[in-house]
């Protein structure tokens, strides 16, 4: 298990289990540093158990977005109940590092495998990570990005950006 999933394991496990957010460590990893978005994802049996992040870097520093992030999504995904103590050994978790966003001019500039993506309409944004499962088509993406935000789907006056991940396991 890589440094960054072992941070947002560790977070989560304690939050939940002594309600104690922990700090980063003092030796952090090279890529705990840097300033990035980061998005934490919880599975169980394969299934989504809760997904948040940041599109940009709000926090000082990686290891600090990954353990806010790891406790929102742990805690405050409105899509599912808080993980309870009783689940946490059956949970994987994975760590996405976003690199900053391009603005894309063409829809032929996409590929879901590889970018993910940011739609924006007034005050509405959505994100969709890349080389999610079910998620084939550069059309499928935005039209899931879109109904995330809140837009319709066949709005098409809407700024496009794209972005890639380390995703660690």
């Amino acid at each position: 298990m890589h440094a960054l999933v072992k941070l947002a394991k560790n977070a989560i496990s304690e939050y939940i289990k002594n309600k104690i957010v922990i700090s980063p460590p003092e030796d952090m990893a090279p890529e705990m540093r840097g300033r990035a978005g980061v998005f934490v994802s919880l599975k169980k049996g394969g299934q989504l158990r809760g997904c948040i992040g940041t599109f940009s870097p709000i926090r000082e520093n990686v290891a600090m977005e990954i353990i806010r992030n790891a406790l929102s999504a742990a805690t405050e995904d409105p899509r599912f109940t808080p993980v309870r103590s009783d689940e946490l050994e059956e949970i994987t978790y994975s760590v996405d590092v976003l690199t900053a966003p391009l603005k894309v001019n063409d829809i032929s500039e996409l590929n879901p495998a590889k970018y993910g993506v940011i739609v924006a309409y007034g005050n509405r944004r959505g994100l969709l990570l890349p080389d999610l499962e079910g998620v084939d088509t550069v059309d499928e993406q935005l039209r899931i990005t879109k109904m995330k935000a809140g837009i319709d789907p066949l709005e098409t006056d809407v700024e496009i950006y794209k972005f890639e991940v380390r995703r660690y396991f």
